[in-house]
């Protein structure tokens, strides 16, 4: 049987204080990696398997560029993206499909509505409909095609497990965690997602995040190209007003949210945390990670309290703050 995260093994990472009252608790585990990429703090069982959801996206989009799939600048960002769907989103990726002679129809994500009330909000008044583009994970979908196109896989199929390209990036995945994977799923745009423990995706974020664009060697150089490019167009990994896209501005780092409750954070001395709420609310991911690389001393905590502030965190009572989404004992 999987070793999953359970109940017992996870710790209070978060939780809701409404009016001085703790209304809500979020339990999981957590892992802290210093900037040399050794394990210094665990908050309960670290060592359980997960699935990373959309914080598998920098593997995969490093298996990508790996496989011949080139990329540079915002369309590298949106490879590893989970966009809101933005007009700018949209365009980035359809740019990303021209330049490989692909088109929108080759996407294997659904069609989706933009996550982005303001863009929802024009396409509703302009009477358009969900498309494939706008789904949160087209970037990535993308990426894998112009991977098949460079290497001269076929396109048709290219979600399949057994297919070349997902082939290739469960190799990567197992080369950057040091892991075998522990059991496939599908995720929820339809791409092969892997069971990993949390350690073990955290020590590959770490290598991918500590990577440099100028290494000898073509991996190494493929993480630190896409790491520098999310950090100089943060918009492309999340959106306006976005948790990941709010984190990356403020603190320079390189995150990655997951569904779930999935989040992995590296510092910019590379100090590395990787997360997971075990009820899967991702409210307090963001702020949970930052906090932890602060205690870690890799950021300073006047920067974390000034996320805090610009993150979702209030709870309302009658339009008034009377409360907030804080971290918990556990941590």
């Amino acid at each position: 049987m999987l070793e999953t995260l359970t109940v017992q093994e996870s710790v209070e990472l978060a939780v809701v204080e409404r009016s001085g009252f703790i209304e809500s608790r979020h339990a999981g585990a957590a892992v802290v990696l210093s900037a040399d990429g050794e394990v210094i703090a665990r908050h309960g069982n670290a060592d359980a398997l997960i699935l990373p959801r959309s914080s598998l996206k920098p593997l995969q989009a490093v298996a990508c560029i790996t496989a011949g799939a080139v990329l540079e600048g915002e369309q590298l960002a949106l490879s590893t993206a989970s966009h809101t769907g933005t007009d700018r989103h949209a365009n980035t990726v359809r740019d990303m499909l021209t330049e490989g002679g692909l088109t929108e129809d080759h996407l294997g994500c659904p069609p989706a509505w933009p996550s982005d009330t303001a863009t929802r909000d024009e396409m509703v008044r302009e009477h358009g409909e969900p498309a494939r583009v706008r789904m949160n994970c087209s970037g990535k979908h993308a990426a894998m095609l112009r991977a098949c196109v460079a290497t001269g896989w076929a396109t048709d199929g290219y979600l399949d497990v057994a297919h070349p390209l997902q082939a290739h990036i469960r190799d990567v995945i197992e080369r950057l965690t040091g892991e075998k994977v522990a059991h496939t799923a599908i995720d929820g745009c339809g791409a092969p997602v892997y069971a990993l423990t949390l350690t073990g995706l955290t020590r590959s974020i770490h290598r991918i995040g500590t990577a440099s664009d100028r290494s000898p060697f073509a991996l190494h150089r493929v993480a630190g190209s896409l790491v520098r490019a999310v950090r100089e167009s943060p918009w492309t990994i999340e959106g306006p007003g976005r948790p990941d896209t709010i984190a990356t501005e403020k603190l320079g780092v390189f995150t990655k949210g997951g569904a779930e409750g999935v989040m992995v954070m590296v510092a910019p001395n590379g100090t590395t945390v990787g997360l997971k709420m075990l009820d899967g609310a991702p409210r307090a991911s963001t702020i949970v990670a930052a906090t932890l690389l602060a205690r870690a001393g890799a950021l300073g905590e006047a920067d974390v309290a000034g996320l805090a502030a610009a993150l979702p965190l209030s709870v309302l009572g009658g339009g008034v703050d009377v409360g907030v989404i804080r971290p918990g004992a556990g941590i």
